[in-house]
């Protein structure tokens, strides 16, 4: 671990998270009674899963306070802290200084970006003096769709490759190969199978999953923790069966950047909304193939002569796991139309994510899986939701309400837990929208959620609301539209009763049993 830093200048990174306090008196879940253990399942089969692996380092450690002896500051480099002048030379140059690790220190300023940047090496920490002090505006206005201001980019690829010989079983962190001589302990792995026409057949899904079919795709990141035999045990268990019926197999991946970060800083891509409406899913951040990083205090803003903050998306998150996102506010769209735009906080393709104590304004999802297989273990702690509009045109005047949701296909065993929503969220079946995403939640819980919007809960098997306050909640099964296809009816318990559900947080009660076990 590289982490040592900068104690006179980062005083700002202070975890400001709120752990939720336990009601002196309240009601256990029947399905998280309080002897629960990750093995628990109750009469009818319904489990929950242990979520308590989401986040930098699964959760085991505190994200680093950016002590760093190699500090490279983008004014040394020749950034203009005013604005004048475009600063995107001056931070490349720091960035591509700080080869082997170190802070990119960012003073207070406002630093006008003309173009994008990049950060393709590990143990680097892009950090300033706090979203009112440091301030970066990106100003590309041309080629912009599927872009992003800043990116966080490992190359992950994948090599050796062994089946299972016997079904991975679901909340099992063990899988048997035909031969484990290729693999070590702490490896970086990939578990998964090919979407096979039997796969989607067994969800009911032959109408609508087409694109990925018959690819092989990795639905579990992990690591190697033991090896006896062909038996190969995992840092976290797995979400789903692992089916031999699809060619289970594990593979080596390599590639991954890490113990990279973004704080204390705030962050604008906005341009001309005329220009912005041109181009799709252009996000202000961006990590992708990175494991063990985080996002910290980061904040959008709308810089002079602006009232929006982000030409589409905020920050996203892509084939990576065990990143934290956390005190970070995103809002204010200017393009949130069909697409893939306005999504603020996007989780695509990954495990283990944190995203908590974060707040989504005014975009068009706030808070989104989005694209293709592979999203479990993934967590929403404390978030908030706010004025989510998806634009029917250009124009911005017209739309509907912009649910927080699962957008694409089957994520797995992810948990909303304490979260507000004052527009809303979904987990449903989105039939043959965004390319046929048919079933797009299975076995997700919505732990305490509140708010003024709905919750609209319609989950391939076993889903779970538990908790709810003034928010309302839905999943009744009528084989119309978003729940076609989607009974048993989701398992619901203690609407109306959230504020008196004990503990208040599953995520910090399921992590505190497991370290408390650990020890």
């Amino acid at each position: 671990m590289l982490w040592l830093f900068l104690s006179c200048t980062v005083s700002t990174t202070k975890d400001t998270s709120t752990v939720l306090e336990t009601p002196s008196s309240g009601w256990y879940s029947t399905v998280y009674p309080e002897t629960w253990t990750p093995e628990f399942t109750d009469v009818d089969g319904r489990f929950l899963h242990d979520f308590s692996y989401a986040g930098y380092h699964n959760g085991e450690e505190e994200i680093p306070s950016v002590e760093n002896p190699s500090v490279f500051s983008v004014v040394e480099y020749g950034a203009d802290s005013t604005g004048q002048e475009d600063a995107t030379i001056a931070f490349q140059s720091a960035i591509e200084a700080a080869e082997d690790g170190g802070v990119i220190w960012v003073p207070a300023g406002i630093y006008r970006i003309d173009g994008l940047l990049r950060i393709e090496q590990s143990n680097v920490v892009l950090a300033g003096e706090g979203p009112e002090k440091s301030r970066l505006w990106f100003t590309n206005n041309t080629a912009m769709t599927d872009q992003s201001s800043i990116l966080f980019k490992g190359m992950v690829v994948q090599g050796t490759e062994v089946r299972l010989v016997e079904d991975g079983i679901q909340r099992s962190k063990t899988v048997t190969l035909e031969d484990s001589a290729s693999f070590d302990v702490g490896q970086e792995v990939a578990l998964g199978w090919v979407i096979t026409d039997e796969f989607v057949a067994e969800h009911g899904m032959s109408d609508y999953w087409t694109v990925f079919n018959g690819q092989w795709l990795p639905f579990f990141r992990r690591q190697i923790t033991t090896i006896e035999g062909n038996q190969v045990s995992l840092d976290v268990p797995s979400r789903y069966s692992s089916k031999l019926r699809d060619l289970a197999s594990l593979r080596i991946e390599s590639g991954y950047i890490s113990e990279c970060g973004i704080q204390d800083i705030a962050v604008s891509n906005t341009i001309e909304r005329s220009d912005a409406l041109l181009f799709d899913r252009a996000h202000a951040i961006q990590f992708e193939g990175v494991k063990d990083c985080w996002m910290k205090n980061v904040h959008s803003f709308a810089p002079d002569g602006y009232t929006e903050h982000l030409q589409s998306g905020g920050v996203k998150i892509l084939s990576s796991k065990r990143v934290t996102v956390t005190d970070s506010r995103m809002e204010h769209s200017q393009n949130r139309g069909a697409g893939g735009n306005g999504y603020l906080f996007e989780i695509s393709q990954s495990s283990e994510i944190l995203i908590q104590d974060s707040v989504g304004v005014a975009g068009r999802h706030n808070f989104i899986q989005n694209w293709g297989f592979g999203t479990s273990g993934c967590v929403f702690l404390r978030t908030d939701s706010r004025d989510g509009v998806a634009h029917i045109d250009d124009s911005g005047d017209f739309g509907s309400v912009g649910f927080s949701e699962f957008h694409h296909s089957l994520a797995m065993a992810n948990l909303i837990d304490s979260s507000t929503a004052d527009d809303g969220w979904k987990a449903v079946n989105r039939l043959f929208y965004s390319s046929g995403s048919g079933h797009s939640a299975t076995e997700n819980v919505f732990w305490n959620i509140k708010g003024q919007g709905d919750l609209y809960s319609y989950q391939y098997g076993h889903g779970y609301v538990i908790g709810s306050t003034d928010i309302g909640v839905h999943t009744e099964v009528t084989n119309v539209y978003e729940n076609f296809g989607t009974a048993p009816e989701d398992f619901s318990e203690g609407i109306g009763e959230g504020t008196s559900l004990i503990p208040q947080s599953l995520y910090e009660d399921q992590l505190s049993r497991r370290l408390a076990d650990s020890d």
